[in-house]
């Protein structure tokens, strides 16, 4: 896949930030910066994996979101739900309820996004995958992927290049429609969204949803829609015959999402791995090639998997019981009908399966230059081993070590450090010119503190 700039869904409100390091300090890739008491976040390094939001105390960090009018541009409106949407509601509300409100609210089709793991099942009789080297690493978290772009470059081609269930049900959608006689302007495909990595690869141009999926919903949006309208037609299902189905998926398929539910239908040796942090510390092993012969690798962002998502209103430890529960009532094979509907779309769909390889990102690295950037990692080193080491995060940087890269890189000052500030203020001046620094200007420098006693 070509080198294409990142779109960033996640924004800091300036009138609500703080300054308070807390997503800073949560950042898996280092990417936020403290600056003029703001959050700030660097889009080179930002993967989108909402940590930032979810560790807000003040609210500061807000997703992008479309307006839901946009689905009444097209005259056949698609819902692809994750089946953890079933997970957000108590057990009250049946699965044909939740169907129903989906209808009522505007969509003409609903399929379960997690539908694309019994699609890709039955036109190849098992769960392919395909990746240039062993293990395989999931490509399902856009998220992992972004971090393996950025940090764990060596890695790609471990990445699965096969399509995720999402975008393989969108084709399929769109395929149906169109066997069916609808034009494909008239046809509008919308997923709805957990977390902000899925929305961002879907707003990313030339991701591999283009062209598939024609927007993004906020699954809390979504959700609070459902709710009132379910409150509203609290007996539409004792009313008559409903004139829609429930939407065909197997149970394992239907556990997908979550933490090891789509390594469980892979063959060989498999692992599972949840929370992005958890991911780095695994990833870690994986590139010093410590996987001791494993054949998969189902790696998410979020914990407990995709329940842990930022736009997900439940506990995620009562959603994944719900999910697993409706999953037991579920069939372990599609009905013949659903079967052959796909077979009979099957040359639609395989020459679609795969993505572009997918390229490396390089915005960690010191410098292009492989000289200079040999260089500026050994004065990193050298700024390293002064600074106090205690990753207090009170200079705007989340670890000393950052700082030093960032002063390394001519993007802030030693002068920052407040520790060496509050023991040394002069000799910080004289550091500064060591390093040769390019200090940048700052329109209202804190002053010093005094923390000389009274007498």
């Amino acid at each position: 896949m070509p080198d294409r700039p990142f779109h960033h869904t996640l924004a800091v409100r300036e009138d609500l930030c703080q300054g308070c390091t807390h997503c800073m300090k949560r950042c898996p890739t280092e990417a936020i910066r403290i600056t003029g008491g703001k959050a700030h976040v660097n889009p080179e390094r930002c993967v989108d994996c909402g940590q930032c939001m979810d560790v807000c105390p003040h609210d500061a960090i807000v997703i992008e979101q479309n307006d839901f009018q946009q689905i009444f541009g097209y005259r056949h409106r698609v819902a692809i739900v994750p089946s953890l949407m079933i997970g957000q509601f108590e057990d009250e509300v049946a699965e044909m309820d939740m169907i129903g409100a989906f209808h009522s609210i505007g969509f003409t089709h609903v399929h379960y996004a997690e539908f694309g793991v019994d699609i890709l099942k039955t036109l190849g009789n098992k769960i392919s995958v395909y990746a240039d080297a062993h293990p395989v690493v999931s490509s399902y978290c856009p998220a992992v992927v972004r971090l393996i772009q950025l940090r764990y470059p060596t890695l790609l081609p471990n990445v699965n290049l096969m399509r995720t269930p999402a975008q393989i049900t969108a084709l399929y959608a769109r395929a149906s429609l169109e066997a069916h006689g609808c034009a494909p302007e008239d046809i509008g495909i919308f997923y709805i969204t957990p977390c902000a990595a899925k929305y961002a690869q879907i707003k990313t141009p030339g991701s591999a949803t283009s062209g598939l999926i024609q927007g993004g919903l906020n699954l809390d949006h979504v959700f609070n829609l459902l709710q009132r309208d379910l409150a509203k037609n609290s007996d539409r299902t004792r009313k008559g015959t409903p004139t829609w189905e429930s939407p065909a998926i197997t149970g394992p398929a239907f556990l997908w999402s979550l933490t090891k539910g789509e390594s469980s239908m892979m063959q060989g040796r498999t692992l599972s791995v949840d929370e992005v942090h958890n991911v780095i510390e695994f990833l870690e092993l994986v590139e010093d090639e410590r996987h001791e012969n494993l054949d998969f690798l189902e790696l998410r962002a979020c914990d407990t998997g995709c329940t842990g998502g930022i736009l997900t209103p439940r506990n995620r430890f009562l959603a994944t019981e719900r999910i697993k529960h409706h999953a037991a009532t579920l069939p372990k094979e599609l009905p013949d009908r659903t079967r052959i509907a796909i077979l009979e779309l099957s040359d639609k769909l395989i020459h679609n399966l795969k993505v572009e390889r997918i390229s490396a990102k390089y915005s960690l690295q010191l410098d292009e230059d492989i000289s200079t950037a040999i260089r500026k990692m050994e004065r990193v080193k050298r700024i390293t081993e002064v600074l106090p080491g205690i990753d207090c995060g009170l200079c705007g940087s989340p670890t000393c070590r950052a700082l030093a890269e960032d002063i390394a890189r001519g993007n802030a000052s030693i002068r920052r450090c407040m520790v060496m500030k509050m023991k040394d203020p002069t000799g910080l001046n004289h550091l500064a010119k060591i390093w040769g620094e390019a200090i940048p200007k700052e329109s209202h420098p804190a002053p010093v503190p005094d923390f000389t006693p009274e007498a």
